[in-house]
């Protein structure tokens, strides 16, 4: 990963929400979720698709862009917080530690998700770039994780349950709750780096289309994966009466599902990004894959 993208957003997370202002448990709650692990997809993905941008100013987009990544990931947390919820998914295990509930309490969880969302944009503001570029990635990420997007997906997921939804159906679905965070984080990071119009459309495209994959590869771990590979639990899909992909048309059909969103994630960039940080976003691509064997 160019410049340990994954370590430089753990760093800037770990310092986050020691203000001595917060009550202990609500940051502790919060601390929780936010730093049990993960992959840092989003905030890594933000990143690197500025650093692609920037070209010669790599560093120096890094570090400006870095508080817009972290906040991405903060609202992240507060979806997996919410999601996991007895009246959500009711999950009892998330990144192999238990849910912010379990190890704490509902109301607990309910406001430590409350404020990773709201204190999420608060960091975004930090970003060191011109106004009228963190303005335009602002109102993106609001949309994105708002009633249009993420959550109007996690709806759809819950009436959903019990349903025999079409492909077309699961595909909206998964690109509102999965990949409006997703394509929102590759085309924010164009955004922020002030990228030209063909680089926000391939940036967008890629992440577009990397989202869908993502959620086809987490339907199908829910099926053939395990509970200390996957760190979440197992088999919920089924349980639920979810609609999944696995579901709707196969495993191995939805294998090869993933693996044409995947190359089609990696063609969005060819022509347009190269070097280092586009070669990572291409290896991102190929290594999705790879999750469902």
């Amino acid at each position: 990963m160019p410049a340990d993208l994954r370590g430089r957003v753990e760093q800037y997370l770990s310092a986050a929400f020691l203000d001595k202002e917060i009550p202990s448990r609500l940051s502790d709650a919060m601390r929780y979720s936010l730093l049990a692990g993960g992959k840092r997809l989003r905030p890594v993905l933000c990143l690197a698709v500025a650093r692609a941008c920037a070209k010669d100013r790599v560093e120096e987009i890094t570090e400006a862009v870095l508080p817009f990544a972290a906040g991405l990931e903060m609202i992240h947390t507060y979806s997996l917080i919410h999601d996991d919820l007895p009246a959500m998914d009711d999950d009892d295990l998330r990144r192999g530690c238990p849910t912010c509930h379990k190890a704490f309490d509902e109301a607990t969880a309910i406001l430590a998700g409350d404020a990773l969302l709201t204190n999420a944009f608060s960091q975004m503001t930090r970003a060191n770039v011109p106004v009228h570029a963190l303005l335009e990635a602002v109102r993106l990420t609001a949309d994105a994780a708002g009633a249009a997007g993420m959550v109007g997906g996690q709806m759809l997921d819950l009436q959903g349950e019990g349903k025999k939804l079409s492909l077309e159906e699961l595909r909206i679905l998964n690109e509102k709750k999965t990949g409006a965070l997703l394509f929102n984080a590759c085309e924010c990071g164009a955004v922020l780096a002030q990228a030209s119009p063909e680089e926000r459309h391939a940036a967008r495209c890629y992440g577009s289309e990397l989202g869908i994959a993502f959620q086809i590869t987490d339907d199908i771990l829910d099926v053939v994966g395990d509970e200390a590979t996957v760190g979440k639990e197992v088999r919920h899909d089924a349980e639920s009466d979810k609609a999944t992909w696995p579901s709707l048309v196969g495993l191995e059909k939805a294998r090869e599902l993933a693996r044409r969103h995947c190359q089609a994630a990696e063609q969005a960039l060819n022509g347009v990004f190269s070097g280092p940080d586009a070669e990572f976003l291409r290896e991102t691509a190929r290594k999705l894959v790879n999750r469902t064997h």
